[in-house]
């Protein structure tokens, strides 16, 4: 069986106050792109895992290895032997090891259903998690675990995602941000939310990562109608109405940027 871990987007991050728990209250719109890891699972008599692809070399510890850890939370009668291709960057705002756990549980929901508790299951991976199970466009509150519907005017949006190849790990960009309540989310479709809203954590990630300002500055000129910082950094996206303004514009940044990473794609 096959599964896309969908590479997720914020295409809006409002930071709204540190909690006493040391994590933060926080208001976003997710939305997925069709494009992320492949993962091809099957029958066996016992779990494993084999991680191939471009980044596959940064998941040093296959037993902490989110997947691995996703496993164990789902009772099975019989086990997976997972084969995963790394395609996304990691420490990049993508949601990469939370797409991938998204994936392990729809695989697991295909072949023998879910627990009544798998929300509270995925949450205990990642506050992303319980939004990449379902990768559908939805705006989430909180630490980003509750979740509510999003009727998405977006899908099929022809999207650019960039990574100056620099990882960038999400606790010292949320450390890093300055505790300025600047608005909740906007309301209206998710356009309209995504054009009116912005990143909090673009101007922390920037200061720690200061290549994403250029790759922001290359987005830019290539004239989308959006381009951001994704989560906490350093991937940044851009949106396009016309997917042949999309390919020139991914052809222009090969040409200019050849070291960054990119991928094209269109929202789910």
């Amino acid at each position: 069986m096959n599964e896309t871990a969908y590479a997720k987007i914020n295409l809006a991050l409002h930071i709204r106050r540190r909690r006493e728990d040391g994590y933060h209250e926080l208001e976003t719109l997710f939305a997925f792109v069709d494009k992320g890891d492949e993962l091809v699972a099957r029958q066996a008599t016992q779990d494993q895992l084999t991680v191939t692809g471009e980044f596959a070399g940064a998941l040093t510890d296959p037993f902490d290895n989110l997947v691995a850890r996703a496993l164990t939370l789902l009772p099975r009668a019989d086990g997976l032997a997972i084969a995963l291709e790394k395609n996304l960057p990691v420490a990049a705002g993508l949601g990469g090891g939370s797409a991938d756990v998204g994936a392990v549980f729809r695989l697991v929901e295909r072949m023998h259903g879910l627990p009544d508790d798998w929300r509270e299951r995925a949450a205990r991976l990642g506050a992303d998690v319980p939004a990449c199970v379902e990768s559908i466009t939805c705006i989430g509150r909180g630490t980003g675990t509750e979740l509510e519907p999003a009727g998405s005017d977006l899908a099929g949006t022809a999207v650019l995602l960039v990574n100056p190849r620099v990882p960038l790990s999400t606790g010292p960009v949320f450390r890093a941000w300055d505790g300025l309540d600047r608005g909740p989310l906007p309301e209206g479709t998710s356009r309209a939310i995504a054009l009116a809203g912005r990143n909090d954590l673009e101007a922390p990630a920037t200061a720690l990562c200061p290549p994403i300002a250029e790759v922001l500055a290359a987005l830019a000129a290539v004239e989308p109608w959006l381009a951001r910082m994704s989560g906490s950094g350093a991937t940044c996206f851009a949106l396009f109405d016309d997917p042949a303004h999309l390919r020139a514009a991914s052809d222009r940044l090969a040409l200019e940027h050849p070291q960054w990473w990119r991928m094209e794609g269109t929202l789910r």
